[in-house]
């Protein structure tokens, strides 16, 4: 995820403090990771430095100076850029997982043991993204529909892996 562009199209709405933009990417987009409060004010230096943002106000309170951010035209042209590109599919063909059970069938470990142990996991995650979606609002449905998914994909990897895992083994060890 782009955190200096989801911060922009929040910026969209109006102008808003470094601690505003936090809350409200907590709440849109980071109920698994929220942001860091250094995170949110390095991105926005960063952006103010390439003209993307501007400073509204200045702020004194019982802390340090609160600046307020306003988004650009140029901004405003960034987030269209960005929201109008495509995401790359992630095709996964060196995933973690894949290397791990071939390091298994290399090293004379259980393979075998280890797509179960996997298999239980995405299990055990796949009833907690469950239950998150029956409580949650639209939104934290929709993306633990999207997590679910993926998690249902890599499961018919597993039984399919498992399944082929005596040929895989020969072919690894050859």
């Amino acid at each position: 995820m782009s955190i200096g562009h989801t911060l922009l199209g929040l910026l969209e709405s109006g102008p808003r403090h470094g601690y505003d933009l936090k809350r409200a990417f907590d709440k849109r987009f980071g109920h698994d990771r929220p942001l860091h409060y250094g995170q949110v004010y390095s991105t926005m230096s960063r952006l103010l430095k390439n003209g993307l943002v501007v400073v509204d106000g200045i702020e004194a309170g019982g802390g340090p100076e609160r600046k307020r951010y306003a988004i650009t035209e140029a901004g405003i042209t960034d987030v269209a850029a960005w929201l109008a590109t495509p995401e790359k599919p992630e095709p996964y063909l060196q995933s973690t997982l894949y290397t791990k059970v071939v390091l298994a069938l290399l090293t004379g470990r259980g393979a075998a043991e280890l797509l179960d142990t996997q298999r239980a996991e995405h299990l055990r995650l796949m009833r907690e993204l469950t239950r998150r979606k029956r409580d949650g609002d639209f939104a934290d449905q929709l993306i633990c529909d999207h997590a679910l998914f993926h998690l249902e994909a890599d499961l018919r990897w597993l039984e399919l892996t498992a399944a082929r895992l005596d040929r895989l083994a020969e072919e690894v060890r050859r």
